[in-house]
């Protein structure tokens, strides 16, 4: 008869890579298929991205002119330096959390979009409406 209490031979982790969970070994561990790609999250949301998966470089987003393109580096190696600096539960599991911020870093640049057209559309108009009510005023 199976101990209830033992703990399982192996984890659904490893179950689902075919092999051992290889996140959060360092720069010596190996990629599995699916996590290498472009990563939104990392380069819309820089540096809120590199603290979130222990991804410390990507801190030196504060640097001024070195931002922008450690922003593009980010975009470009984010998801599989995630899986090298943070331990996941598995490739599955690792794909829905980069999902959301992919879906997180969308959501905000149209938000600032959005914003910006309608700041575009409004300090005309009030400025118009300044300059009008200035005159009505004066005479």
């Amino acid at each position: 008869m199976q101990n209830p209490y033992q703990a399982p031979a192996a984890t659904l982790a490893e179950l689902s890579m075919g092999g051992d969970n290889t996140s959060g070994m360092g720069k010596d561990a190996t990629i599995p298929p699916g996590v290498a790609g472009w990563s939104w999250g990392a380069f819309l949301l820089n540096w809120i991205w590199a603290v979130s998966n222990r991804t410390w470089i990507g801190l030196l987003c504060f640097i001024p002119y070195v931002g922008f393109v450690m922003s593009i580096v980010l975009g470009i190696k984010g998801r599989e330096w995630a899986w090298r600096n943070k331990r996941w539960d598995s490739v599955e599991h690792f794909q829905r959390v980069q999902r959301k911020w992919s879906i997180w870093s969308l959501v905000v640049i149209v938000g600032v979009m959005g914003l910006a057209i309608l700041a575009a559309i409004a300090i005309p108009a009030y400025q118009d409406y300044v300059v009008r009510a200035q005159a009505a005023a004066a005479g």
